[in-house]
């Protein structure tokens, strides 16, 4: 009880209470220095440390991705370029519905799959209340639709940590997070649009989005199972929107149905009631706004987010990420560094903990953000006062979700290094013959306090390797469950909630309100992965 009261604090602030994120992190943050030192008899001086640590690397790179993220699409907004791109969108599809699965579920997958740390929410976002949805809505069909890829997000980075934390074999653990995630992933496109607009949104959608979530979910299994976790989640989704694409071009409806819009649905008491503003009277306008610009015009508004791609994947090129980390420094973190030790069964053997804080500048995924932002602004013709301006006016935007980010990761921090993270993860392992299903669901635990799959497999993977081994059940399917699970943990947690806030400029009190309506979903989800995980420990048994 003491080791949760941090977590009690955020939920009854954001779930009860509706207070805005920034006070519910302090509050947060508050509580967990107490549990620290005086339930854990942390010393102050390391705990403060331990808390300042969590805050910097909220700062950096973390927010700096979403600083950037914001900025680049300020810019198409400025130069007046994103009408153009919604009209381009709008004549691919003026459904708001396939515009959802194709900003926020495949290009937002595709954008997790090479820069991850809520690049795809703040982009995705961004796009989607340009379109016209309105903030709660996008910011809540961007966190669900940020769960599918989540998994292999940053060029796999976090089956790639989890396979280091624990000494496993990385083919098997890919395979592993790969079996458990496909299933997901073929609901997922369906599952976005009946939780926001209810089961009746489907009319007239079902089979795109089924197709969607199908090749997904297949290039996902195979990709994950016989190449390796790299590519998964780009390649899977470059594969789902090429489909949505050709299945748009090929399939032309005599008439646009008016069907639900899920652009602000949420936002009315009645969620399933006809949306009039989605009728043939905005499709058309959307087409006609289209076919005013030539293909010339439209790809010179889409040149943003085409150095965004282009950036990207540069940034994940292993030569050249080796030359931009040339000089990048690590350093340990004064007060904190090899001062915890990890203990039995948290670690195998007595370890230190480290604490080193990395500065790769030029390498973070922030960084190549950044160098599209620029390339976008000169090629848009943006004066650098102009520029030094929006800048400025990004800044101001920020600073209530970045110190929001920056407590709750503070909190993160401080619950790992004083013990209380280890103290819950040793709770679900005394679930016995249970353990698989409760296995994701401490992998959701990690999440919801990091913000971080990658966080949450460092944490807490060898604890579910050693309790496999003392329960008789696969360490590799245990240590995979955690990274499936924390995937579904990601639309709850804070640091998430805050850059989804930040992207769309959501209002205090519907802060809480996303909270409350993401937790249901998240809580459903991982309890999905925790029956996948139960059918594959003791039904199908795949090695």
């Amino acid at each position: 009880m003491i080791a949760a009261a941090p977590i009690f604090t955020l939920l009854i602030l954001l779930g009860i209470l509706k207070k805005a994120a920034w006070i519910a992190g302090l509050a947060g943050l508050a509580v967990t220095l107490i549990v620290a030192i005086a339930g854990y008899h942390m010393p102050p001086l390391v705990a403060t440390s331990a808390a300042i640590y969590g805050a910097a690397f909220g700062l950096f790179p973390i927010s700096w991705i979403i600083f950037w993220a914001i900025a680049l699409f300020r810019v198409t907004v400025e130069t007046g370029q994103f009408e153009v791109i919604r009209g381009s969108v709008g004549k691919l599809t003026p459904d708001p519905r396939l515009q959802a699965l194709l900003i926020a579920f495949a290009f937002g997958a595709f954008l997790e799959g090479g820069a991850g740390f809520g690049t795809p929410v703040a982009i995705a976002a961004t796009m989607l209340v340009g379109l016209g949805f309105s903030a709660f809505s996008a910011s809540a069909i961007c966190l669900l639709a940020n769960t599918a890829p989540v998994a292999f997000g940053s060029i796999g980075i976090p089956v790639i940590t989890l396979a280091g934390t624990t000494g496993l074999s990385l083919e098997k653990l890919s395979g592993a997070v790969g079996r458990i995630c496909a299933p997901i992933s073929l609901i997922i496109p369906a599952y976005i649009i009946m939780a926001t607009g209810g089961f009746v949104s489907l009319s007239g959608i079902w089979l795109p989005a089924l197709m969607c979530g199908a090749v997904f979910a297949g290039v996902q299994f195979l990709v994950s199972n016989y190449v390796g976790p790299q590519l998964t989640d780009i390649l899977a989704a470059l594969s789902s929107l090429a489909a949505l694409i050709i299945y748009l071009r090929l399939w032309h409806p005599k008439e646009q149905e008016p069907g639900l819009s899920i652009r602000n649905c949420l936002d009315r008491p009645a969620t399933l009631s006809v949306d009039k503003a989605c009728g043939p009277e905005e499709a058309s306008e959307l087409i006609d706004l289209s076919s005013r610009n030539s293909l010339g015009k439209v790809l010179y508004a889409w040149m943003p987010y085409a150095f965004l791609v282009m950036c990207v994947l540069l940034w994940g090129v292993a030569p050249i990420q080796a030359k931009l980390n040339l000089i990048s420094f690590s350093f340990p973190w004064p007060f904190l560094n090899d001062v915890v030790q990890r203990m039995p069964p948290i670690a195998s053997t007595p370890t230190p903990y480290h604490a080193m804080f990395n500065m790769n500048l030029l390498s973070a995924a922030g960084t190549a953000c950044m160098v599209a932002t620029f390339l976008a602004a000169i090629c848009l013709r943006v004066s650098p006062l102009r520029f030094l301006r929006l800048l400025i006016s990004v800044t101001h935007q920020l600073l209530l979700p970045i110190l929001t980010i920056s407590a709750v990761l503070a909190i993160g921090f401080l619950m790992n290094y004083c013990g209380a993270t280890a103290t819950l993860g040793l709770s679900f392992a005394a679930s016995g013959v249970m353990f698989p299903f409760f296995s994701p669901l401490l992998g959701w635990l990690g999440v919801f306090l990091t913000g971080s799959d990658t966080a949450a497999n460092a944490l807490f993977g060898n604890l579910q390797v050693v309790t496999a081994g003392r329960l008789g059940l696969d360490p590799v399917l245990m240590a995979a469950a955690n990274s499936v699970g924390g995937v579904m943990g990601k639309m709850i947690s804070l640091q998430t909630i805050a850059i989804a806030a930040a992207a769309t400029g959501l209002s205090v009190p519907d802060q809480s309100r996303l909270f409350r309506f993401t937790l249901k979903h998240s809580i459903f989800l991982a309890s999905l992965a925790g029956c996948l995980a139960l059918v594959y420990t003791y039904v199908i048994h795949i090695r």
